[in-house]
């Protein structure tokens, strides 16, 4: 993806997490179970974190392209849908069923900071 994509996209899953972490903190507060807000707590700040990220990438990527760094923006995107949306799916539904793909989610996550080294590490000149 183009530099400006993760930046872009970043940008917009940052004000996501802060549009849903309002919700938790004010909606939710009164009709959920308390481990069902603590979840969605996590799922904010994970999704938060990578949102992040996701700009970190675009602004390295802006720089020079790498292909890790692209690795490192695809592999948080992943982690933010398999692992932020499966817990929010979870919260919503009651249902079970996605709460396998978390641990995936989990591992995107690790594996686009890898990445995101790995380019750093590979790179001439970093900036």
């Amino acid at each position: 993806m183009p530099a400006h994509g993760f930046l872009g996209l970043g940008g917009l899953l940052a004000a996501a997490a802060v549009a849903l972490g309002a919700l938790g903190a004010h909606a939710f507060k009164n009709c959920l179970a308390p481990q069902q807000l603590e979840t969605f707590h996590t799922a904010v700040h994970y999704h938060m974190i990578h949102a992040i990220g996701l700009i970190i990438v675009g602004l390295l990527s802006l720089h020079r392209r790498c292909v890790m760094w692209d690795a490192a923006g695809w592999a948080m995107l992943a982690g933010i849908v398999l692992f932020s949306g499966c817990l929010y799916l979870w919260v919503a539904t009651g249902s079970r069923a996605l709460m396998y793909l978390v641990p995936l989610g989990g591992t995107a996550f690790i594996l686009g900071w890898v990445a995101l080294a790995w380019g750093a590490w590979g790179s001439p000149r970093l900036l």
